[in-house]
């Protein structure tokens, strides 16, 4: 039997597997109908879980505890796009994608959420599994696409903030883009590292309250417009 800690685990993986799968498959789909067909070629243009998992950032590091994850990139060509397709545009529009598919998985689980208490309000109290999975499927999703939208590099957001980057400053972008892997991971371990040597030290690191408070402004958002 699992003890509580780790069925919570489990189920949180169970989730965050399914958001990174639609996640991945949004990238797919968006790029294969600009005429790259890279994913569709390797397999990835499919909402099977198991074609996306990363053995890591999908089950290793959730199932630890971290509340962190990703799939496996889907690949995307620019030089596939059809011709009236800028490749800038085009890598904006797939990257783009991805986190737009999260925003419709948070508001589509709220409104069964609603749904499921004006037609079945004894629901949740015989079912309470489906009520959590519901929840976290909002509050997951919701984080993703506040995250992904993120312009850091590797994240979506570096990608459709690369599309309006003027050429002037183009060399400095891609320098920044050359480390932004680095800058990422400082976002997201930094504050913990700090608040080992010292507790006042790990507010230096604003991003992780700015995305908490985005975060929960769009879930009430979308909760909002679910059972309003």
């Amino acid at each position: 039997m699992f003890s509580g800690d780790m069925a919570d685990r489990l189920a949180y993986v169970i989730v965050l597997l399914l958001s990174l799968s639609v996640h991945e498959w949004a990238h797919a789909i968006s790029a294969f109908w600009l005429g790259d067909d890279t994913a569709y070629r390797q397999g990835r243009l499919t909402l099977n879980p198991l074609a996306h998992i990363d053995p890591v950032g999908t089950l290793l590091l959730p199932m630890l505890g971290v509340p962190f994850g990703w799939a496996r990139p889907v690949p995307v060509n620019p030089a596939g796009f059809r011709r009236d397709v800028h490749m800038r545009t085009g890598m904006m529009l797939t990257a783009a994608a991805g986190p737009a598919s999260n925003l419709v998985i948070a508001l589509l689980s709220a409104v069964f959420m609603g749904l499921f208490l004006r037609v079945a309000p004894n629901l949740y109290t015989t079912m309470p599994a489906l009520h959590m999975f519901l929840q976290s499927m909002v509050i997951i999703n919701a984080v993703l696409a506040v995250f992904n939208m993120l312009p850091i590099p590797p994240l979506d957001g570096s990608r459709v903030l690369d599309r309006f980057v003027p050429d002037r400053l183009r060399e400095r972008w891609e320098k920044f883009c050359h480390y932004g892997p680095a800058v990422l991971m400082g976002f997201i371990f930094l504050p913990s590292v700090l608040g080992h040597i010292s507790p006042a030290l790990a507010g230096l690191n604003p991003i992780g309250p700015a995305i908490g408070m985005v975060t929960n402004l769009l879930g009430h958002m979308i909760v909002s417009i679910a059972f309003g």
